[in-house]
């Protein structure tokens, strides 16, 4: 007799993954859609990060306000002032000419925004779009270039500009900016998500290279080129150490470069370095805030392209 097969018994239900206690699947998609454990869990990691990254802007913006007899070391801060005043914003606009420092910073930005959209579009459609002998070598030594930090090619620089004769010059300062590498490979990459037939379609057609960035390669870009240009302009506003070093003349001194000045003249007061901090945020702020769809609209595209 043939020994009696066992029935078979009904497995034991596998434990669920530590993962789908927060997230679960919605339907047969690949998407995840949080349980309502991890919607609180997010959010609340969202509002600690929230906190951290606005809290310090908050403080120093407090600070600026506050009277000499607040204590702006108190714990916990209290970030409403109780006698809120403007003092502090007048010693800053009486010490340094903010307005012309606001200018000169200005003028840089604008000029750094248009040469690297320029030269980013220019060089990002080759290395996008062209095929040529070379090409994986010029990419090499751009991303070559992005693992050296600034300050090891500062001494270069400088002796660089002050050969031409640029040094404490605005020109000076701008130059060494105009092109970014990693913008450059930016534009490369959102321009390699074109599709070839069209541009072949367009080369056969008659088309110019011009005509074939303006009428196909900008219409796919342009929420990548206006990402290089809110960093290219934030970049160009901030930069503090290189207009230090080129500028000797404190008639040319950027934004930046001016409140240094409040630091080391001011620094027992930390009210008025905030209100001079204040001042050189607040066009950043209101850039990014009017620019933010723009900002967010070209990072979601190279998202999804990517």
């Amino acid at each position: 007799m043939s020994a009696p097969t066992s029935q078979p018994t009904a497995s034991a239900p596998a434990a669920k993954p530590y993962r789908d206690r927060f997230w679960r699947r919605k339907g047969e998609s690949d998407f995840l859609k949080p349980t309502p454990a991890g919607a609180v869990v997010r959010y609340l990691l969202l509002v600690l990060l929230a906190v951290v990254a606005v809290f310090p802007f908050l403080w120093e913006l407090s600070t600026s306000f506050k009277g000499a007899a607040e204590d702006i070391y108190a714990f916990p801060p209290r970030l409403v002032p109780a006698e809120p005043t403007t003092a502090h914003y007048q010693t800053v606009a009486h010490t340094i000419p903010i307005l012309k420092y606001a200018w000169h910073s200005l003028l840089l930005g604008l000029g750094t925004v248009a040469s690297q959209v320029f030269f980013s579009i220019c060089g990002g459609y080759a290395l996008g779009v062209l095929r040529f002998k070379g090409k994986k070598v010029i990419m090499a030594v751009l991303l070559s270039t992005m693992l050296l930090p600034g300050e090891v090619t500062l001494t270069s620089q400088y002796l660089t500009i002050k050969s031409l004769g640029f040094a404490n010059t605005l020109f000076g300062v701008f130059l060494p900016g105009a092109i970014g590498a990693i913008n450059v490979l930016l534009v490369a990459t959102a321009c390699s998500m074109i599709p070839r037939d069209i541009i072949e379609a367009a080369e056969i057609d008659g088309a110019s290279t011009w005509q074939r960035i303006r009428h196909i390669v900008w219409p796919n870009i342009r929420g990548m080129v206006s990402v290089v240009a809110l960093f290219s302009f934030i970049g160009a506003w901030d930069d503090f150490l290189w207009p230090l070093v080129v500028l000797s003349d404190p008639e040319k001194y950027t934004l930046t470069v001016g409140m240094q000045y409040l630091q080391s003249n001011f620094g027992s007061n930390p009210r008025v370095v905030a209100a001079g901090t204040v001042i050189a945020l607040v066009p950043i702020i209101i850039l990014f805030a009017l620019a933010q769809k723009q900002f967010f609209k070209g990072v979601q595209e190279g998202g999804v392209k990517g």
